[in-house]
């Protein structure tokens, strides 16, 4: 009979440390599963936060209120959704659990409901998570807010020259009147002067729209309106009015969302589309339906965009403008919201002939009374 090898303790050691080296590599491509209790204020910052987080997936939430703003904002980004924690753990695969109801005895609901092999995050440590989330979210309001008025400050010298035309001929009318005495004459100088006074108002409610802060409150809204308000918006980015605007808008549903943030996405890509022309081109805006998805573009004519910096666009404070043109802020702040409503925006461009951004929203979703 022949003696069996002697045992290789080195070799042994290593085939196991090789074995978890495989699993922990398997472990961390795997995205953490994140289950959300309680739909609240701390719940919708959380949901919004780990959405756009690379290697985070949130697969639950759950609140006793139905109308929590949190199962709104799960449902908008096709997260299931429940009432109770016993019917959101009913599910395997949560890496992680974190409650944020603020209730003492949820802790022990969620010992009862959920696996052994799931973590749980509750009490101070889950206040903690959320005033670091809730830091987050106000430093990013402010980054959002300050490219916004970024931006009012390219158009300054164009909003300036709306505003003294119209103030131009209120006063011309005005001396006129003072001079006038047939009242059919006053009475159509008083018609000129409201027709200058309404158009002052169209332009001074369109800038105060666009800077005013987001609320986070969502309506629906009609996209074809918002890129119309934000084309309005972007002629003031250029002196030259030869910019031709062609609209391929195919009806589709309203979205709920917040309108200021979605005319800030549109106003950022129609800008770029218009500096990058130089003021004179084409620029193609489309709506349409594609499978589940609604689909928005803004194509433009320009010059293109290089092939190494198609990769860093959506990067914060990168840009290909001139220095003091803009922050490097605009198109990180789109993606970022683009992203809260559960959409993804792709850029297709090659020099000489244009560039393409394209964003892609989920279909409005019924909701559905049982979750």
């Amino acid at each position: 009979m022949a003696a069996c090898p002697p045992m290789d303790p080195i070799g042994t050691r290593a085939a196991a440390q090789h074995h978890k080296m495989n699993a922990d590599k398997m472990e961390s491509d795997e995205p953490l599963k994140v289950l959300i209790v309680g739909a609240g204020k701390g719940g919708t910052a959380l949901i919004d936060l780990f959405a756009r987080a690379s290697g985070v997936e949130v697969v639950g939430v759950a609140d006793t209120n139905p109308r929590a703003p949190g199962l709104r904002l799960a449902r908008r980004l096709n997260i299931h959704t429940a009432n109770s924690v016993a019917d959101l753990v009913a599910g395997d695969g949560a890496h992680l659990i974190v409650d944020v109801t603020g209730d003492v005895t949820m802790p022990l609901q969620i010992e009862a409901a959920h696996g052994s092999n799931v973590e749980v995050m509750s009490g101070k440590a889950a206040r903690l998570l959320w005033t670091v989330v809730q830091e987050e979210q106000d430093l990013r309001a402010q980054l959002t807010q300050a490219d916004k008025l970024a931006t009012l400050g390219t158009f300054a010298a164009q909003i300036a020259h709306d505003l003294k035309n119209p103030l131009y001929c209120i006063r011309e009318f005005a001396q006129f009147i003072d001079e006038e005495l047939d009242p059919s004459r006053i009475k159509e100088y008083t018609q000129e002067i409201l027709k200058a006074d309404t158009y002052l108002t169209s332009i001074v409610e369109g800038l105060t729209g666009y800077t005013r802060s987001s609320c986070s409150n969502t309506e629906l809204v009609q996209l074809a309106d918002l890129l119309d308000q934000a084309v309005k918006m972007a002629r003031y980015a250029t002196i030259s009015h030869e910019v031709e605007i062609l609209r391929e808008y195919q009806p589709v549903p309203p979205m709920q969302a917040d309108p200021a943030e979605l005319l800030q996405v549109f106003v950022n890509l129609i800008t770029n589309a218009v500096q990058s022309m130089d003021g004179h081109g084409r620029v193609t805006l489309t709506i349409q339906r594609e499978a589940s998805k609604v689909l928005v573009s803004i194509k433009d004519t320009g010059p293109g965009i290089p092939a190494a910096s198609l990769s860093k666009l959506f990067t914060p404070f990168f840009t290909t403008k001139e220095r003091g043109v803009g922050t490097g802020l605009g198109l990180s702040i789109v993606r970022t919201l683009v992203d809260k409503y559960g959409g993804d925006i792709a850029v297709e461009s090659e020099e000489g002939k244009g560039a393409t951004f394209t964003i892609r929203f989920p279909l409005p979703c019924p909701v559905n009374s049982s979750t």
